[in-house]
C-alpha cells in the first residue's frame, strides 16, 4: 500500500517502514518526479500505454479506445522508420527533450491542472485518462522496484477544488479520472484524501498536546487550507470528520505564480507594453494566451493558424514589429513552456538571490532579463490576496484562531511568500513543513491507517 501525491509538479510515493514514514526512491528521477510527460507524437500516447497494461485490462481498454490504438500502431511504425523512438519520456528528461526541439513531439506539464476543465469533448477526457494512466505506470512500476513487491492499494491526494469552473462537477470529473487511470495501471483499491488534511497528519505526528492548526498547502495548481484540531489522541483514528473544522481551497497554484512572473518579466521584452503605430496599446490578449500553460482552450486559441495571421496583423500595425516578431517565434516553435519554465526557474533562484536572469537567447539574440523579488510580488499581488482571503475564510468557518500555521507546499518555500503569510497573523506563529513531502507521507500514514 502506499501514498501517492500525484501532484501538479512533482509526484511523489509514500510507504510506512516500522511506523515511520518513507518517501521512495523513483529510479534515476530521485524521490519526486516533476509531472511532466513528452511525447514524439500525441497519437502515440494510448498506444504505448496499452503495452505497459496488465493483461486483464488490455481488452477492455482495446474496445474502449480501438481506433486511437490503430492509428497509435500506425504512428509508431512511421517514427520507426525515421529512426525515432516511440516511447514516451517523464520528469526532466521530457522537460529535457522538449527544450531540445520545442516544436516537435507533444509535451505536457502538469496535466492535473486540466482535469476538472470545463467543457471538454469526450475524446479530451479519454487523453488526459490515458496520459494520467502512462505517468501512473510509470511511477508504479518505479515503486514496486524499489519495493520489491506488487503494489495494489494507494491512497492519492486531491486538492479540496480542482481547477475548473463547475464547483463540484468539476470535482467529480477530475476524480474519475484519476479513478479511472489508477484502476487501469493495477491499482484495486483506491482510496483519497485531501492534501492538506494528509500534509496535516505529518505536522500531527510531532505533537505532544492537542493544537488548532491551519494548514495551507501551496501547490502546483491549488492553494488549499484545513483548520484540524489535531493531537496524539486522535492519531490512530480513521474518522476524522469530527476534528476538521474547516476547509477552503482556490484554484490557485505555484503555476499560477509562474505564468503571472512570465507575464511580467518576460512578455515587456515580446513587445506585451509597446504600442501601436496608431499610439494606442497593444492588445495584451495574446501575450495572456501564449503562457496559459494551465488552460487547454487558451492555448488551442493560441496556436490556431487563425491566431498566427492575427498575430501577422499585429505585427503590421506594430510601432516596433522587430519586438513583437518574438512574440510570432514563440507561436511558430511553441515555446509557451519554454517561457513559463523560465519565469519557475527564476522565482526558484529568488529563494538565494534578490535578482535572478532569464536567458532568452533562442527567441533573440542577447536577449536576458532580470527578475527581482519586487517584481515577483508585484506579478504576484492578486494570487497573495486571494490566499490571504482563503486563510481568512477558513478561520471563520472555524469559527476560531488557529493556534499554529503549517504551511508546505514547493511555491512556499519562497521568501516573498513566507514574508506574506508570517504578516496575514502576526501573533500565530508559523511551521514550514518539507515543502514537497508533507503531502506524501501524510498520505502514506493515512494509507497504513486505512488499508490496515
Amino acid at each position: 500500500m502506499i501514498g501517492f501525491d500525484y501532484g501538479t509538479s512533482n509526484c511523489a510515493v509514500g510507504v510506512m517502514k516500522n511506523e515511520q514514514p518513507e518517501i521512495v526512491t523513483l529510479g534515476e528521477h530521485g524521490r519526486f518526479i516533476p509531472s511532466t510527460l513528452y511525447s514524439p507524437s500525441r497519437d502515440i500516447i494510448s498506444h504505448w500505454l496499452y503495452q505497459q497494461l496488465p493483461e486483464t485490462e488490455k481488452v477492455t481498454f482495446k474496445q474502449q479506445r480501438s481506433l486511437v490504438l490503430q492509428k497509435g500502431q500506425s504512428v509508431a511504425r512511421e517514427l520507426n522508420l525515421d529512426g525515432i523512438s516511440p516511447e514516451l519520456s517523464f520528469g526532466k528528461l521530457a522537460l529535457q527533450q522538449y527544450l531540445e526541439e520545442p516544436d516537435e513531439g507533444y509535451y505536457i506539464k502538469s496535466p492535473k491542472s486540466f482535469l476538472g476543465a470545463s467543457g471538454l469533448l469526450p475524446v479530451q477526457i479519454n487523453l488526459f485518462e490515458d496520459i494520467v494512466a502512462a505517468m501512473m505506470s510509470n511511477i508504479k512500476n518505479l515503486a514496486e522496484q524499489n519495493q520489491q513487491t506488487d503494489i495494489t492499494k494507494t491512497v492519492i491526494g486531491r486538492p479540496i477544488n480542482f481547477q475548473g469552473l463547475k464547483g463540484e462537477e468539476s470535482n467529480r470529473q477530475a476524480i474519475g479520472v484519476l479513478t479511472n487511470a489508477a484502476k487501469r495501471v493495477g491499482f484495486k483499491s483506491v482510496e483519497f484524501q485531501y492534501e492538506p488534511v494528509a500534509a496535516g497528519f505529518e505536522y500531527e505526528a510531532s505533537l505532544t498536546k492537542t493544537q488548532k492548526v491551519l494548514v495551507v498547502d501551496i501547490g502546483g495548481g491549488t492553494t488549499d487550507c484545513s483548520m484540524l484540531l489535531m493531537g496524539p489522541e486522535f492519531i490512530n483514528s480513521i474518522d476524522r470528520n469530527k476534528q476538521l473544522l474547516a476547509h477552503s481551497g482556490i484554484r490557485v497554484g505555484g503555476n499560477d505564480f509562474d505564468i503571472q512572473l512570465a507575464l511580467k518579466g518576460i512578455m515587456p521584452s515580446l513587445g506585451m507594453n509597446d504600442l501601436l503605430k496608431t499610439g494606442k496599446p497593444m492588445p495584451v490578449n495574446s501575450f495572456n494566451q501564449a503562457v496559459a500553460i494551465n488552460n487547454v482552450n487558451e492555448q488551442t486559441e493560441f496556436y490556431r493558424p487563425s491566431n498566427r495571421r492575427y498575430l501577422e496583423q499585429l505585427q503590421r500595425d506594430a510601432a516596433d514589429p522587430d519586438t513583437f516578431a518574438r512574440l510570432i517565434k514563440v507561436h511558430d516553435h511553441k515555446l509557451s513552456y519554454r517561457l513559463v519554465n523560465g519565469a519557475e526557474q527564476a522565482k526558484i533562484g529568488l529563494t538565494k538571490s534578490d535578482v535572478q536572469p532569464i536567458a532568452l537567447f533562442d527567441i533573440a539574440d542577447n536577449l536576458q532579463v532580470d527578475i527581482s523579488r519586487s517584481l515577483m510580488l508585484e506579478a504576484s499581488t492578486s494570487q497573495l490576496t486571494q490566499i490571504a482571503n482563503m486563510m481568512e475564510e477558513a478561520v471563520n468557518q472555524a469559527g476560531c484562531k488557529p493556534d499554529v500555521i503549517f504551511v508546505t507546499g514547493g511555491t512556499a518555500k519562497s521568501p516573498v511568500l513566507n514574508q506574506f503569510l508570517s504578516a496575514q497573523m502576526p501573533n500565530t506563529p508559523v511551521v514550514i513543513g518539507d515543502h514537497f513531502g508533507s503531502v506524501t507521507v501524510g498520505l502514506a500514514r493515512w494509507a497504513k491507517r486505512i488499508f490496515a
